[in-house]
């Protein structure tokens, strides 16, 4: 008797060891863009890291609508918890009281979610975008030595890392030393480098003229460049600005195009939202903002982020 005793408690103790937990991870991803993509690569990683979790992924194709459907997938399958990378921030305080409500932990991830206050269990992995777009305005207000006509480009509209990023820019051009830059024109190309050079072939039609394009990302950015560079637009002197510090956009550093970037760590938040969810559903406590740092990327400074992302 007292043998089978000691048996049963070695086994609940197996079962009770974080090792022999086994966590079923529901993410939905906005979309598959090369930055998600990376986001993705991130969370696929870290769950290879923990034994027993698994993550089911699906991609919500910018559709508000899909998201939800896949959120309401993973609650029917009792998941252990739900990342969100949110489509629509607008859209977030009802995944968040439809996730909430089932009892199930809830992890945004890169994209800030429209929540005014997060509820326990609910937890936001990303970086500061207060940060993003300051780092990378202060750097184009020193090249251009605080004064010049640019154009900004921003992402999407319905996006809070957009409009954050793009107020940034505003509040740096509107104090010294900075205040001797004015924005020329500003429009949304939704993350897209096709849109972007779309855009930027549409502003160069009608003649305008101006010093910098300040990107609210890399693959706008690179759009804007293409497009220049077709024009014949493109020179040694033209200033051209995204954040993300992707592959394609430190290659179009070292090629003397983009002057300017700011490292966004996709595996580190993609990595870090796989170990909040964890957490959580192992009933451990983790903040309502985890941030990874942004770092400001220059010619200067390039080589050191060529693996990173």
């Amino acid at each position: 008797m007292l043998k089978q005793s000691a048996i049963a408690i070695t086994l609940a103790a197996s079962l009770a060891s974080p090792l022999a937990l086994a966590e079923k991870i529901g993410a939905t991803i906005a979309n598959s863009n090369p930055w998600l993509t990376r986001v993705r690569a991130g969370m696929q990683q870290q769950a290879a890291k923990m034994p027993g979790v698994k993550v089911q992924f699906e991609d919500a194709q910018d559709d508000i609508g899909r998201q939800l459907s896949q959120i309401q997938n993973f609650i029917a399958q009792k998941v252990d918890a739900i990342i969100v990378v949110a489509v629509d921030s607008q859209a977030t305080p009802k995944i968040t009281k439809l996730v909430t409500q089932a009892g199930i932990p809830l992890i945004y991830v890169n994209h800030p979610p429209g929540d005014k206050a997060l509820p326990p269990r609910v937890t936001f992995v990303g970086s500061n975008e207060k940060e993003s777009g300051t780092m990378q305005a202060r750097e184009v207000c020193r090249l251009m030595k605080g004064k010049g006509d640019f154009l900004l480009i921003v992402g999407d509209l319905a996006n809070e890392s957009a409009l954050q990023r793009t107020r940034d820019v505003k509040e740096v051009i509107a104090k010294p030393p900075c205040n001797g830059m004015r924005i020329v024109a500003e429009q949304a190309a939704t993350w897209s480098r096709t849109q972007a050079a779309d855009l930027m072939n549409n502003w160069l039609t009608t003649g305008m003229k101006f010093d910098a394009v300040i990107s609210n990302n890399d693959e706008m950015a690179i759009g804007a460049i293409q497009s220049l560079k077709a024009a014949g637009k493109m020179n040694s002197k033209m200033i051209v600005a995204g954040i993300d510090a992707t592959h394609d956009a430190l290659a179009a550093m070292k090629a003397g195009d983009l002057k300017v970037t700011v490292f966004q760590d996709a595996l580190g938040q993609g990595g870090g939202g796989v170990r909040a969810a964890v957490d959580l559903a192992r009933g451990k406590k983790v903040p309502s903002q985890v941030w990874i740092p942004f770092e400001l990327v220059t010619p200067a400074n390039m080589s050191k982020y060529a693996q990173k992302n």
